[in-house]
């Protein structure tokens, strides 16, 4: 029966312990007896001078039982290193499911073993409350993921054990010498290659096995497993040939969804395991080394990515190598130095020729059908798509593909001698007007469907920006994990003070006829970027905020994570303005000025308090003036959005909020470094400050409104403007209610200041924007 939770929590793995010093025991002893049977009885016999029927007989019967003697030991061994590594991982697995029902118990939450594999965790019902009163739902359903993984990984464990030892015995009680391990992992990547070879010719069943052997092993820190199963299947042309050959069998017109959800799987767990695979910095490895595959693969991949990769005699549709190679870089973060060159020159081959990896596209397929098998973001067609996916991914090759002076490089993937770009960064060239996106999908209908058309021509710069996200913040663009050791570095301070400069002096990269009103004109080619510049504001809110009201460089008053952006304040202004036009962008950047704004005000509050006076209001209003500024750059560029542009509704925008709670904790769990990060690494909040901050937004996203009536008679955004005026002092009194111990005269003339100078603050915000929108 496979492992279940209860199993894996109350199973005693002392046996197991046992079995393991038993079998190191007969392991010495054979190798003991190994060595006398060849040192000794066999040296003999090969000394001797037999005759008659001994020289036929008996030094063969010596022979084969020194061999004998060898093969046993070789079979005890590998028993043994088996055992002896699934113990080692059983126990971290039962160790670390043990830690996490603990925290969830003392949390109030019930761990329920489904007895699947599966377990759910169950929150305390008060009477009288409703499910909808859940505020724990995601925190809890971490535990029920996180304990689940677990016992997956600790069935995939169990399988492979006895599917090893089973090779290991080979059934014949009279004969040793079969399967041989090192170690549990070469069974498990034995194993993995043996089913690899069947390649299309894998059943369901086996398919879903393979995964989860990648899913478990292939992003072990140590790399072995991954660099293994790669340089089993042959090297870059076999690895091509195998993806390539799984991508097309999982999204074929005839393929089951069981069978489409697999390639998917395999897509993802194969991506993770080849950017294991290529990092020269794993740890050391049990075997005494570092476990990766050498740094031709790259130059490899890059020879092949313009090669024509054919794994079945005769194909009519040949991909190119990058295509294939495409579908695996969009999973994974991998090494700059593996990637980052591969990314430069699929720009490179695109900038000289949009359409050279279109010409074979299988026009009149599905749109599933591809070497994207996730659909995320194209068929896998364009291979520009695929690797600034994988810069979104991949944090370090991101900032140097983005901050680092461009190498040139040949169609086949060499470094073009003494030679440089036509470009002097890659922001710049794709920020060229004349930059040419194509349209990854294969359906050969796609431009009489103008709405397809559009989506799928956004595609290439929503995965632009994910890539400049991950370049600007430093982590993966799509992660929630919050880790205040991130540091803005200067390399990407400076990129984001460039993308700030760049969209705020060329505004119509973002917005031309946004509204439709050119009809012989298309719409930005950029367009689609806003969400992502939405987030990289609310990573840098804080140079944000300094740019509002031109504060100091080194202002201790409102400190940044890490080297400044030095934002000028017109481009700041602008930038803020085009970007707001998002609902998206305008929920993450509201988010994270008003968190960033509570932070600043609580860390005054907090190094003042007792000595707080009346007289102190005004410094306190200093503090959310920038924040209130900003929200009424956001208010006026909401309105632009519905009223002049017509390219979102208020429902959006207030529908949008749900999705940007993240940065609340993001940036309360960076604190200002006077307030200590109050996160888990899960990213998880655990104090009162972000759960104040998001209720606030949410009241405020929802009041800031203005009705066209409004709009015509030129008043300012008045729900706005009180909606600011709330959030600041929301701030306030959140603070003096839990630490308060202040008189009323004090809490009242500092909460007077604050709203004061928010609404003034509002009101300049609004009024830049509508005065130099750029639009």
């Amino acid at each position: 029966m496979p492992i279940t939770y209860n199993d894996l929590m109350q199973v005693s793995l002392g046996q197991l312990d046992t079995a393991v010093s038993d079998w190191k025991k007969a392991v010495d002893n054979l190798k003991q007896l190994e060595t006398d049977a060849r040192d000794g009885l066999k040296k003999k016999s090969d000394r001797a001078r037999w005759k008659g029927v001994n020289a036929g007989v008996t030094r063969e019967f010596v022979d084969r039982t020194a061999a004998e003697f060898a093969d046993l030991h070789g079979e005890a061994n590998g028993v043994y290193q088996v055992l002896d590594d699934a113990h080692r991982e059983l126990e971290a697995l039962q160790k670390r499911v043990r830690t996490l029902t603990t925290e969830a118990k003392d949390k109030g939450y019930t761990v329920r073993d489904n007895g699947d594999g599966t377990v759910s965790v169950d929150a305390h019902v008060t009477p009288g409350t409703s499910p909808k009163d859940d505020k724990n739902k995601e925190e809890r359903q971490y535990y029920a993921d996180a304990i689940t993984g677990k016992i997956a990984h600790a069935r995939d464990i169990d399988a492979s054990t006895k599917l090893a030892l089973a090779r290991a015995h080979g059934n014949d009680p009279y004969n040793a010498g079969h399967a041989t391990y090192d170690s549990l992992n070469d069974a498990q990547v034995e194993r993995a290659l043996e089913l690899a070879e069947k390649r299309e010719g894998m059943t369901g069943r086996e398919l879903a096995e393979l995964n989860r052997l990648l899913r478990h092993n292939g992003r072990e820190k140590d790399g072995e497993f991954a660099t293994e199963f790669f340089q089993g299947l042959g090297g870059p042309r076999q690895t091509l040939e195998f993806y390539g050959a799984m991508s097309i069998d999982g999204t074929s017109g005839d393929a089951s969804k069981t069978r489409l959800s697999g390639v998917q799987d395999l897509q993802k767990y194969m991506g993770h395991a080849l950017a294991n695979a290529t990092d020269p910095y794993t740890p050391q490895s049990l075997k005494g080394d570092r476990q990766h595959l050498p740094s031709w693969w790259g130059s490899e991949f890059r020879k092949l990515g313009t090669q024509e990769i054919e794994w079945d005699r005769g194909m009519m549709n040949k991909p190119y190598g990058y295509q294939v190679l495409g579908g695996l870089l969009r999973y994974g973060n991998y090494d700059p130095a593996f990637l980052t060159p591969i990314a430069e020159h699929v720009t490179q081959l695109h900038q000289d020729d949009p359409y050279r990896f279109m010409a074979n596209k299988p026009a009149g397929s599905d749109d599933g059908y591809g070497f994207n098998p996730s659909g995320k973001l194209g068929t896998g067609n364009a291979p520009l798509n695929s690797v600034l996916e994988a810069l979104g991914h991949s944090p370090e090759a991101a900032e140097q593909f983005f901050t680092q002076t461009p190498t040139a490089y040949n169609d086949d993937g060499t470094i073009k001698s003494g030679e440089k770009p036509d470009f002097k960064s890659y922001l710049d060239l794709f920020t060229t007007k004349d930059f040419e996106w194509v349209i990854d999908t294969n359906s050969h209908n796609v431009l009489a469907d103008e709405e397809a058309a559009k989506k799928a021509l956004n595609f290439g710069p929503n995965a632009l920006g994910h890539a400049l996200e991950a370049a600007a913040t430093g982590r993966p663009y799509d992660t929630d994990t919050i880790d205040p050791s991130v540091k803005h570095s200067d390399a990407q301070a400076k990129l984001v003070h460039d993308i700030v400069e760049k969209f705020a002096q060329n505004p119509d990269l973002l917005t031309h006829n946004m509204n439709g009103d050119l009809k012989e004109e298309e719409t930005g080619p950029l367009y689609a970027l806003r969400d992502s510049l939405g987030n990289i504001s609310a990573d840098y809110i804080a140079d944000f905020q300094r740019s509002m009201y031109g504060e100091s460089a080194d202002s201790k008053a409102f400190p940044v994570n890490g080297e400044p952006a030095n934002l000028g304040s017109g481009d700041a202004q602008k930038f803020l303005g085009l970007v707001g036009q998002d609902p998206d962008a305008y929920s993450a950047i509201t988010s994270a000025q008003q968190a960033y704004t509570a932070n600043v005000v609580q860390d005054f509050l907090r190094t003042e308090g007792k000595d707080l006076t009346p007289e102190d209001g005004a410094r306190v209003g200093d503090l959310v003036a920038p924040g209130a500024a900003i929200a009424g750059v956001m208010s006026n560029s909401r309105a632009d959005a519905i009223y002049d542009f017509h390219t979102a509704t208020n429902a959006e925008y207030n529908e949008a909020v749900a999705d940007n709670a993240k940065w609340v904790n993001r940036i309360v769990g960076l604190g200002t470094g006077a307030i200590p990060a109050p996160f888990s690494i899960v990213g998880e909040p655990v104090n009162w400050l972000a759960e104040d901050v998001s209720e606030s937004v949410v009241k405020s996203v929802q009041k800031d409104m203005t009705d066209e009536a409004e709009l015509s008679a030129g008043k300012e955004y008045s729900d706005g403007r009180k909606a600011a005026q709330d959030a600041s002092a929301a701030a306030i009194t959140t603070y003096f209610v839990r630490h308060g111990e202040d008189d009323a005269e004090t809490k009242e003339a500092i909460e007077r200041a604050v709203r004061t100078q928010a609404g003034v603050s509002h009101s300049d915000g609004a009024q830049w924007n509508s005065s130099g929108d750029g639009s």
